[in-house]
């Protein structure tokens, strides 16, 4: 018996080790800086964690306070390995006990950080598009915000997880040129940021944007897609300020005038995210919490999927944009126990 745990931890341990490199490896394409809330924890011992989610499990009532301190504290690859350590411990999954012990939108904050950000990504967009209509929010939400490497790794594990490609789905769920932009946002293909600044290029761009819209009657959309899903980032930000030179409107002013619908939200959501992503979701939750209750779909999405990205910059904006802080927002806009666990995703008070 003791060989075979030792041999099970050893293909466990291995696998973790290649799972590390395999992350080590995207994080080094992805040349975007992390602003995690949610950090590895100091003094981690994923035994112990596993054995007090086993005892806060199998209490009677469920102690769902342990399992939001334990899970919420911790990175994806910790809770990875705690997941390894209960599966050891308990001989059964840890999803599948977690799955059976929580209920409501506890269970999916708690199962969503279950999910690496990419897994997450790419369920949530499974989600949007899978049975009868398409939650459009969602997919314009995911595909115009993420970048072009975010959205290549996506593509990879959607197949992986769902036996699927994501461009057929995307293709067969949406139409016209919402989905010829979604398409080309998928595919991909946006350029790196380069250190030579093509001022050439930045002023026909410019040019091009104003020519195909504001300029003439009727729009000619597949300029707009092409120019926005193939640029770099900090190309993109200087031909959206050179724009202003050739029109009497900045560009989100100008996607308002020139197109509608699910489309204009798509070029919004994208120009918004070159200008200031942080901002973006910033806005997004600010939105989602201006009732009474908060819309809960949107706040978990948006918390769960940047808590280990850029959630301490969405903080910032936050505060500046509104007056008030994150935390306190989300005090008074939730209660019980999906209030502590995106209290403690938030990571603090500002």
């Amino acid at each position: 018996m003791f060989g075979l745990g030792l041999g099970f931890a050893r293909t466990v341990n291995m696998a973790l080790v290649s799972e590390f490199l395999g992350q080590l490896s995207l994080n080094v394409g992805s040349c975007e800086s992390k602003y995690p809330t949610v950090v590895p924890a100091i003094d981690f011992d994923p035994d112990k964690d596993a054995a007090r989610i086993e005892t806060a499990i199998k209490t009677k009532g469920v102690d769902e306070a342990t399992i939001i301190n334990v899970l919420t504290k911790r990175t994806y690859s910790q809770r990875r390995e705690i997941a390894f350590a209960y599966e050891r411990r308990a001989k059964k999954d840890l999803v599948t006990a977690l799955k059976g012990a929580l209920s409501g939108s506890l269970e999916t904050v708690i199962l969503g950080l279950m999910k690496s950000t990419t897994q997450y990504d790419a369920s949530e967009i499974k989600g949007s598009i899978k049975g009868l209509g398409t939650d459009e929010e969602v997919l314009i939400e995911i595909v115009c915000s993420r970048s072009s490497s975010e959205l290549a790794e996506i593509k990879t594990v959607y197949k992986e997880l769902f036996k699927k490609d994501l461009e057929k789905d995307v293709a067969g769920d949406t139409s016209g040129d919402f989905a010829k932009l979604l398409l080309a946002l998928v595919q991909a293909k946006r350029a790196e940021p380069s250190s030579v600044v093509d001022y050439e290029k930045i002023d026909e761009d410019a040019r091009a944007l104003y020519d195909a819209g504001v300029k003439r009657k009727g729009t000619d959309v597949a300029t707009w897609i092409s120019i926005m899903s193939e640029r770099s980032v900090p190309h993109l930000q200087k031909v959206f300020d050179r724009y202003k030179s050739y029109s009497p409107y900045d560009m989100q002013e100008s996607i308002r005038k020139e197109v509608k619908g699910d489309l204009e939200k798509s070029f919004l959501t994208l120009v918004e995210c070159f200008e200031n992503k942080p901002l973006y979701f910033a806005s997004r939750l600010a939105e989602a919490m201006k009732g009474k209750s908060a819309k809960e779909k949107v706040v978990t999405r948006i918390m769960v999927s940047r808590c280990e990205v850029d959630l301490m910059k969405i903080r910032t904006e936050f505060k500046s944009q509104t007056g008030k802080s994150l935390f306190q927002t989300i005090s008074e806009h939730t209660k019980g126990d999906y209030q502590k666990a995106m209290l403690s995703l938030c990571g603090g008070d500002d």
